[in-house]
């Protein structure tokens, strides 16, 4: 590993580009924790003393965007640019003129590409203002200063957040075309990875030797079993993001002169077993949010013991009602988008038209419904595969009660979003490695999916 370290380094380009990319890393960290301007100096003392215990909608939005959802500039991170690039993809799938600029080449990618910039800019400013105005108000724990009118501070902050996500969005862009990597997964990795100093110095403060802590501590069991299943959900993660279905595809014999081509070439069709990646995790738990939001501010009005009763029941955590809703949210988010992403219909039509078919399958119909098949019985694997990662940090504050700052970083969309980051970054340096006549990073030189 050392030795492909030193030859990734050795390389001018790629030198170029790795420190290009953490350059943009360290200026994203930076700014990270510049203020806005007038907000409430004892606000950041009363959020110092409890983020180590950060939990609830905060904890969520923070561990998969990366963002710090605090009065700093880059509050939202760049999840408002990652929403409407999902948007535009999936509205590209069912609005015709948006298809027909897909189809366009180059051009067409720019205009999308313009659609999705400006749909960041309302997005942010919907969102920058709901957090203001729902953290604005009297108080240590309120974000603006109160010397300064409420109506001034809310379009100031607005406009920081709005700037902040725009100048995000730029460095990922400059990433992608300098740096290695896509630029805004990285940052929105490098905002989560910015945990783990934290998780260290709370095990440090707070850890013991006694298998039997008080209250408050955390026992040296607890701190083993942490380690051990940091280690193995992260083996998992990998196994099952990389892991493929592979469906043997054969060419039909071409003679070519005195040559014959294809009846011996057999080749693979690979199918990944989880194929929405993230995005369905995301989505359900965006999807989950909206209630609470709505309860809370219903609750607010009406002091209704009904609705506070509501609001408890979806608030994330150990609560049954929000624990199978999230489950059935991403089972039904995993199939939505990989119905869109994967068309077996044109997949057969492109086989038969390139000479290829599926052994003991007749080309067209029969080959569309049997991918299609194939797919659905993988996505339910991979379904439950993020099922089981989502709820992880509940399960593990519930059953062993172990403090959010730890159960958060062992589960959950914050590992999923670290390890798919990591594995597309050393796949890409591996390719300038390997182009090159460089041993990659694995002894086969290719990192290479699991075969279903």
């Amino acid at each position: 590993m050392l030795k492909q370290a030193i030859n990734a380094f050795r390389i001018s380009e790629l030198r170029n580009r790795i420190l290009f990319t953490l350059g943009v890393v360290a200026i994203f960290r930076f700014g990270y924790y510049l203020p806005i301007p007038g907000t409430n100096p004892a606000h950041f003392a009363a959020w110092i003393e409890s983020t180590r215990q950060m939990g609830g909608y905060l904890g969520f939005i923070s561990s998969i965007t990366g963002s710090s959802m605090q009065p700093f500039l880059f509050s939202l991170g760049i999840m408002p640019y990652i929403s409407a690039s999902i948007v535009l993809q999936l509205l590209t799938t069912v609005v015709p003129s948006l298809s027909k600029l897909a189809k366009e080449g180059e051009a067409g990618r720019r205009k999308i590409n313009e659609y999705t910039r400006y749909l960041t800019v309302v997005l942010c400013v919907i969102q920058g203002a709901v957090i203001v105005v729902s953290n604005t108000g009297t108080g240590a724990r309120a974000w603006n200063d109160p010397m300064m009118p409420s109506w001034l501070y809310l379009m100031t902050a607005v406009t920081s957040i709005t700037a902040g996500t725009l100048f995000l969005m730029w460095l990922g862009e400059q990433v992608d075309e300098f740096g290695i990597g896509n630029g805004a997964s990285l940052i929105i990795m490098a905002g989560i990875i910015d945990r783990i100093p934290q998780i260290i110095v709370y095990m440090w403060q707070n850890g013991t030797l006694s298998l039997t802590p008080p209250e408050g501590q955390v026992g040296i069991g607890l701190i083993a079993i942490s380690i051990v299943m940091f280690i193995g959900i992260i083996m998992g993660v990998v196994l099952v993001t990389q892991a493929q279905r592979r469906i043997p595809i054969q060419q039909a014999r071409h003679v070519r002169g005195r040559r014959v081509y294809g009846s011996a070439q057999r080749q693979y069709l690979p199918m990944r077993l989880n194929a929405a990646g993230v995005i369905p995790v995301i989505f359900a738990g965006s999807l989950l949010m909206v209630p609470g939001y709505l309860l809370s501010g219903l609750r607010k009005m009406t002091d209704s013991t009904i609705v506070a009763s509501l609001e408890s029941a979806l608030a994330p955590g150990a609560n049954p009602l929000y624990v199978v809703t999230y489950v059935a949210l991403i089972f039904v988010f995993c199939f939505f988008w990989t119905a869109i992403q994967f068309q077996p219909n044109e997949m057969a039509n492109n086989l038969r038209d390139y000479g290829s078919f599926i052994p003991g399958m007749r080309p067209g119909r029969r080959t569309a419904d049997y991918l299609e098949k194939v797919m659905n019985r993988i996505t339910y694997v991979g379904a439950a595969f993020l099922a089981a990662i989502a709820i992880m940090p509940t399960v593990l504050m519930g059953v062993l009660d172990v403090p959010w700052v730890i159960a958060g970083f062992l589960g959950g969309t914050s590992l999923l979003i670290m390890v798919g980051v990591a594995l597309d970054l050393v796949q890409r340096i591996e390719s300038h490695l390997i182009m090159r006549n460089y041993e990659g990073f694995l002894s086969t030189g290719r990192i290479r999916g699991r075969r279903g």
